[in-house]
């Protein structure tokens, strides 16, 4: 069988081979309509790109990476649900690394991204250190943070404010007048969770109240709702319940919700409870869940368009560091 080539595809669709490679390397500069003809032409011929040529020719490929700290958190699968919809709108592959949280396993992942050459790169990363980062800029590779703000004006972020949305869940939970307030967080490694427990303490101490005195922090060493359930665990077991519960995401929420109600605590009548992130489970679990809600797919899409606009634009890009600002979501579970 002979191999299809994008002159077949040109003559097929009835336009030029420029036309063709256009679709294939720069689709957001054909008219839709023809974009639609010359797709219909490849799908019908069978047409397969040689990747690795033209890998070769231009020195990157047609691919970015997106490296995040736990694609188990629906959190991330919604930001790469953003991520994916605007790479493939714009001709685009995305290679999805995982690091789960381990800065030797996501400088492994970059490793391999740089070997595939990929474009750029999308990165929640595991830590503040920009060494590794600067050393896929210095081969060429863009690079967007992710829900991580930068700390650079020559550096594109997207992320929301942790500290804001801590401050706001405890001022909520002082709505009940709470005595004793729990803060059940991943490991404090990570900047998320120490940005939600600083501005946790500064709720406290506008409102009149000493965090140490107030603030039970309780670190756990994953994000997971097994962990949660691990935490309730502890506060049951500790004889000493708290008040009032915030947790670090909505995992770890979930998973606390179903300890304190195995052990027959009242939620919210015994315990307040709010989580943070509001995914989906968040108002389908057994009493719905209060959060802090982040606008998950958009921090997908904006990061890539910026990357995007970088490698395609080095000359006009400008460099953003965008951060959102979080949300109230009250539900059952604090009300």
């Amino acid at each position: 069988m002979s191999t299809v080539s994008i002159k077949d595809v040109a003559r097929y669709a009835g336009v030029s081979p420029g036309t063709v490679s256009n679709v294939l390397n720069r689709p957001e500069r054909v008219a839709p309509a023809t974009r639609a003809r010359v797709e219909e032409a490849i799908r019908e011929l069978g047409f397969v790109r040689h990747g690795s040529a033209s890998t070769l020719r231009a020195g990157h490929s047609r691919t970015i990476g997106l490296s995040v700290i736990d694609i188990g958190n629906p959190f991330f699968t919604d930001v790469a649900a953003g991520v994916e919809d605007v790479a493939s709108d714009l001709g685009y592959a995305v290679i999805l690394g995982n690091s789960a949280g381990s800065r030797a396993k996501e400088e492994r992942n970059l490793l391999v991204l740089a070997e595939q050459r990929v474009r750029g790169v999308l990165i929640t990363p595991s830590d503040d250190d920009p060494h590794r980062l600067d050393a896929l800029r210095d081969r060429g590779i863009s690079v967007v943070l992710v829900d991580h703000p930068a700390h650079r004006v020559d550096q594109c972020s997207v992320a929301v404010n942790d500290r804001a949305g801590g401050h706001m869940a405890i001022k909520h939970l002082l709505e009940r007048n709470p005595g004793t307030i729990a803060y059940v967080s991943g490991p404090l490694t990570i900047r998320q969770c120490v940005e939600r427990r600083n501005g946790a303490e500064q709720a406290l101490r506008e409102s009149g109240r000493d965090p140490a005195g107030t603030l039970q922090v309780i670190e756990m060493p994953g994000m997971t709702a097994r962990q949660g359930q691990q935490a309730a665990e502890k506060l049951v077991h500790g004889g000493r319940i708290p008040d009032a519960i915030f947790c670090a995401n909505d995992l770890l929420a979930l998973g606390v919700l179903r300890g304190l109600l195995q052990a027959g605590v009242d939620v919210p009548g015994d315990v307040a409870l709010i989580g943070y992130d509001d995914i989906d489970f968040a108002a389908a679990s057994t009493v719905s869940l209060s959060s802090i809600r982040q606008p998950t797919y958009k921090l997908g899409r904006l990061a890539t368009e910026l990357l995007l606009d970088e490698c395609d634009n080095p000359d006009t890009h400008a460099h953003q560091q965008i951060m959102f600002q979080p949300e109230l979501v009250v539900r059952e579970s604090s009300s």
